[in-house]
């Protein structure tokens, strides 16, 4: 594989975590829901919500792959280094991880939460966001350290 390729498949695997993580996240959060709305279904829109929270990883994912593809890459592709390619790729690992990351656990903060929903009559949906939100800062810090490494090792 090519410099470029190594380079653009550290780029990809934002969104890989993302989508992943995402996936997992919600696999945590949505069938505790469907247990709490068969029982109450007077809380489906407390379950909607707290379910999709994880699925705003796999938009940070995608904001850095894009990021990187189409701002980091051109930029650099004409002139690039083993020490660039291998950097943006230990760059997406880390971008992977921290998005795969803070969505499955985000998953299991919002599946701890609806479980909790018709023993608080709902009041517990609030704080639940407030805790999902902890984990998401996650998310955006990975997407956000991503982007800025990136741009110092290309130099842009």
């Amino acid at each position: 594989m090519d410099l470029v390729g190594i380079a653009s498949l550290g780029a990809t695997m934002g969104i890989m975590g993302g989508v992943v993580g995402s996936a997992l996240g919600i696999s945590k959060a949505a069938p505790t829901g469907l247990s709490v709305i068969a029982e109450e279904p007077g809380y489906f829109k407390f379950v909607m919500l707290l379910s999709s929270l994880p699925m705003t990883q796999t938009f940070y994912g995608f904001i850095f792959t894009f990021y990187a593809l189409m701002i980091i890459l051109p930029g650099i592709s004409a002139t690039i280094t083993p020490f660039q390619a291998y950097a943006m790729l230990g760059i997406g690992f880390m971008v992977l991880l921290a998005e795969l990351f803070s969505a499955y656990m985000q998953g299991v903060v919002c599946m701890a939460g609806i479980l909790e929903l018709p023993k608080t009559k709902g009041k517990i949906a609030s704080t639940t966001m407030i805790l999902a939100a902890y984990e998401e800062i996650f998310g955006i810090l990975g997407m956000v350290f991503g982007i800025v490494l990136l741009i110092m090792v290309s130099g842009l």
